[in-house]
């Protein structure tokens, strides 16, 4: 045999580095954009093209995936889940054949959140586009050029003028609130207008109403068309001045490249290692996801606010909107806080703002570009106040924020999906600490309740018991040592509504009688609405976030109460899938009664720690994100919300997760990768790093925080920003003596000897 000589030893070594070079991949690289395309049941994840947090945002107009046609080019979306605002359709025939909008067939579509290209194969047209934060530009490649060639600009509802080259205009987006936009191209149209017969008319300088539209007509023989666009919510000028201030000529590779780096600076906030190809798609693509909203409606420091209809001076802080906060304060904001502290800032600064300007200071719970759309129950901006504020952040007005957030909560009523001032059910709620259901028979009279909308007990009494502990936080930090005390004493009231026969939260009528004939696995009402909120009584079982430690003693201890978690994963549906979805749209992404594809479950897995048996979170979690959160176009299980789904996933594949938004801790899993490592700022980093990985060894051996052994399930956020390293030993079959002592366990409801905040 014939040893191998240094010098062939170091040529090797030389072409496995040009190798790997060759091969290596940026974070921006892994994002795959069609995860969640198709939806298990109700609302897609669409692949936005955009960059982050800006307020212009993109993507195909499709009911999902399988769609057959495009309906168009789109130009911007205003609200999350929305359809495009204005709409681009490139024709090349006669003028007859065009119409409003052209169903436009496709093929060979390549997504990436800095760049669109599709191949419209019946027109043979071949579309490129890229984004800027508030400007776009599309290239347009025209493949028959003995044909007219056309572009059909529409906007749904509002009025469009041009000069014979440019083109600008508005669409309504309610009765005060319009998106601009100014449009060019590189070529000098021969006419634009609309439909005169079997021509285009010249007389047309202006077009107004539903569907409006010009037809531009190009050159016979043009074969590329350049065109580019500034939006904004201010005005055509404002739309003009944000295209000129980004684009500045007509090169889409140069406006691709500058959003790749953006993106590429923005996702390496989190670097990881590992051999898990896909783990690493999902991780980064849900980071991507977590950008998605809120959106800056700056300009040149200027902004519309739907909330008082006017343009403001953004006085030097940029201005957010478009949060679900439903969904989004659970893991989305804590996520902001760790890699985007002055983002996450400005953002509570903004809703301090936005309520300034509300004919009522009742703080936002779902604020859009159109104003606040009261949806959903509960008003839990106050946790995205506390948890920011107790976790070191300061950049914003904590009185203001503690004032509007108590009044959202004490003056407006509590009734889900409503903004009316309180009234009867709001004065029970405050005389006898819950909020009640309607007894049998009895029918809705209640003004407050919503039309169409149900009174969701228990989802609103567990939700305002923890917006209230989050007042006695904000409270305490203030000084306000009496309100301090009354929020907190109001925040144990979620046990009032705990039945003690059954172990479960039950809904209560005003004469203290709880609902008669409950199945738990089929609450009343669409979405189970008459007892809970779009999942059943199993997951709202464990939805005291503030104060787990007493939910465990009131189900009856640590093994009854991860006897309690394994029924919930174990207990099936109970009925068919159609019968069940029928009326549990939501409750999607099952594991047994568990549901991963909706909100208030996301903790759930981690709540073993609690019961001093971390291996099965360990188990629990790492299952979960194999089972429902993949690579594939069905890889998300429910309604991801921009972010409030695939922020669990962030969390939860480094290995840690914020279970209470408001006390600075967080609660360890299992990690899906050899290193993570997070940029928190100021020079420092936080690292979780495995020993023995391997992406099967999911339980933990042993740990280490900063070079000392660690035998507790949770760490403080304050161990999280001193910056060091959580080490984990890693193996394939679970440790059961790591962190199950009493002092172990993760803390609840007060911040005691445990966990001391030095903010």
């Amino acid at each position: 045999m014939k040893r191998p000589t240094i010098l062939t030893i170091l040529l090797s070594v030389v072409f496995a580095t040009k190798l790997f070079a060759q091969t290596a991949k940026d974070p921006v690289d892994y994002i795959n954009p069609y995860i969640g395309n198709i939806s298990h049941l109700l609302v897609p994840t669409y692949p936005t093209v955009h960059l982050p947090n800006s307020l212009l945002r993109v993507y195909p107009e499709r009911e999902n995936f399988t769609g057959n046609v495009l309906r168009g080019l789109p130009l911007i979306v205003t609200s999350h889940r929305g359809s495009s605002a204005f709409n681009l359709s490139p024709f090349q025939g006669v003028v007859k054949d065009i119409k409003h909008v052209l169903p436009l067939s496709y093929d060979n579509e390549v997504i990436k959140p800095y760049f669109y290209s599709v191949d419209l194969d019946e027109q043979d047209v071949a579309v490129q586009y890229a984004p800027s934060h508030q400007s776009g530009i599309y290239e347009l490649h025209f493949n028959h050029p003995e044909k007219d060639t056309y572009l059909i600009f529409n906007t749904r509802n509002g009025e469009l003028s041009h000069d014979n080259r440019h083109i600008s205009g508005y669409q309504n987006l309610d009765k005060q609130t319009k998106v601009y936009i100014y449009l060019e191209t590189d070529v000098q149209p021969i006419v634009i207008g609309t439909h005169q017969g079997d021509k285009v008319g010249t007389n047309d300088k202006s077009t107004k109403g539903e569907d409006a539209y010009f037809i531009v007509q190009y050159p016979k023989g043009t074969t590329k068309i350049k065109l580019r666009y500034g939006v904004s919510f201010i005005s055509t000028e404002q739309a003009k001045r944000n295209l000129r201030r980004e684009i500045r000529d007509f090169d889409l590779a140069t406006i691709s490249k500058r959003g790749r780096d953006i993106w590429n600076q923005t996702l390496n906030k989190i670097k990881v290692t590992g051999t898990d190809e896909d783990a690493k798609t999902v991780f980064y693509t849900s980071l991507y996801r977590t950008y998605e909203r809120m959106i800056c409606l700056s300009e040149d420091g200027k902004y519309f606010s739907a909330y008082d209809g006017k343009v403001h001076d953004d006085k030097g802080r940029p201005f957010y909107t478009d949060d679900w906060i439903w969904d989004t304060y659970r893991a989305t904001h804590p996520l902001r806080i760790l890699i985007e502290p002055e983002m996450e800032a400005n953002m509570i600064n903004s809703y301090i703002v936005m309520t300034q300007q509300m004919p009522r200071a009742w703080m936002p719970n779902f604020p859009e570009v159109t104003g606040d759309s009261r949806r959903m129950n509960s008003n839990h901006a106050v946790a995205m106040v506390a948890d920011a504020y107790n976790k070191g952040l300061r950049n914003f007005n904590l009185e203001e924020a503690y004032r509007v957030a108590k009044a959202a909560i004490t003056e407006k009523t509590l009734a889900p999906w409503s903004a009316k001032p309180a009234g009867v059910l709001d004065q029970f709620y405050k005389d006898h600490g819950y909020f009640p259901s309607l007894a049998p028979g009895e029918k809705e009279t209640v003004p407050e309740v919503h039309s169409w909308e149900r009174r969701q007990p228990i989802a609103v009494t567990l939700g305002t018991v923890y917006d209230e502990w989050c007042l006695s936080q904000i409270a305490s930090k203030l000084g306000k040592t009496d309100e301090a005390k009354y929020f907190s004493e109001r925040s144990l009231n979620y046990r009032k509504v705990f039945n003690p026969e059954t172990k479960f939260f039950h809904p209560k009528d005003t004469f203290g009688v709880f609902m008669p004939h409950m199945d738990y696995r089929f609450p009343p009402g669409i979405g189970g609405r008459d007892a809970y909120d779009e999942n059943t009584g199993y997951v709202y079982r464990f939805d005291v976030p503030h104060n787990i430690g007493d939910l465990v003693q009131l189900i009856g201890g640590k093994q009854a109460f991860v006897d309690a978690l394994e029924d919930m994963f174990s207990t099936p549906l109970g009925k068919g899938r159609p019968d069940f979805y029928h009326i549990y749209a939501d409750h999607s992404g099952n594991v047994g009664q568990f549901s991963m594809g909706n909100e208030p479950a996301m903790h759930i897995p981690y709540l073993y720690n609690y019961a001093g048996q971390p291996w099965r979170s360990q188990k629990r979690v790492r299952t979960l994100l194999q089972q429902w959160f993949r690579n594939d176009l069905m890889g998300i299980p429910g309604d991801e919300d921009g972010g409030g789904l695939t922020s669990f996933v962030v969390f939860s594949q480094l290995g840690f997760y914020p279970i209470t938004p408001g006390l600075p801790m967080y609660v360890i899993g299992s990690p899906s990768f050899e290193s993570a490592t997070l940029d928190i700022g100021e020079g420092k980093t936080f690292s979780v790093v495995c020993e023995n990985y391997s992406p099967d060894n999911k339980y933990i051996q042993s740990a280490k925080l900063n070079g000392v052994s660690w035998n507790k399930s949770w760490f403080s956020h304050e161990d999280l920003m001193k910056g060091g390293k959580l080490e984990l030993v890693m193996g394939k079959h679970p440790n059961k003596t790591w962190a199950t002592g009493d002092d172990a366990i993760p803390p609840s409801f007060k911040m005691n000897d445990r966990l001391k905040s030095k903010n």
